[in-house]
């Protein structure tokens, strides 16, 4: 494409990034819905807590095992994942990527990994490389 003038080329790659930024805000709001429609419609299994000594139920944990979960969007450099950490939706991942962090639904592990899935299942979808990582604590 022929541009008159510089400052017609610069407006004009302007106007692409903030479409392609809108897109992108797009994208993270679909995927934080279905994540949230995931989490809050998991319905995970009690956990119960007994005495180490005498085996004795203690306590039961409606929200199932404690833990965390979380989605990794590779490679860390591609302009989806420099826009997640510019607008503080993820950080750096241990082993390269951007980590977004799963902190909803208090200490439910399941919550937490299926809000994570719903997210990834969206950003695959849109052709963004994600994984979903989670661990008991």
């Amino acid at each position: 494409m022929q541009y008159a003038t510089l400052r017609e080329k610069i407006a004009a790659e302007k106007t692409a990034r903030a479409e392609k930024y809108a897109g992108f805000a797009g994208l993270w709001d679909r995927a934080r819905s279905a994540g949230r429609s995931a989490g809050e419609g998991a319905r995970p299994a009690p956990m119960g807590i007994a005495d180490g000594i005498t085996g004795e139920l203690i306590e039961i944990v409606e929200g199932g095992p404690c833990g965390f979960a979380w989605v990794t969007i590779r490679p860390g450099g591609s302009s989806f994942a420099r826009w997640l950490a510019a607008n503080g939706h993820a950080r750096k991942a241990y082993g390269g990527g951007m980590q977004i962090w799963i902190g909803d639904y208090g200490q439910s592990m399941e919550r937490k990994y299926a809000h994570a899935c719903a997210m990834a299942d969206t950003f695959r979808a849109a052709g963004i490389d994600a994984s979903v990582g989670a661990r008991m604590d």
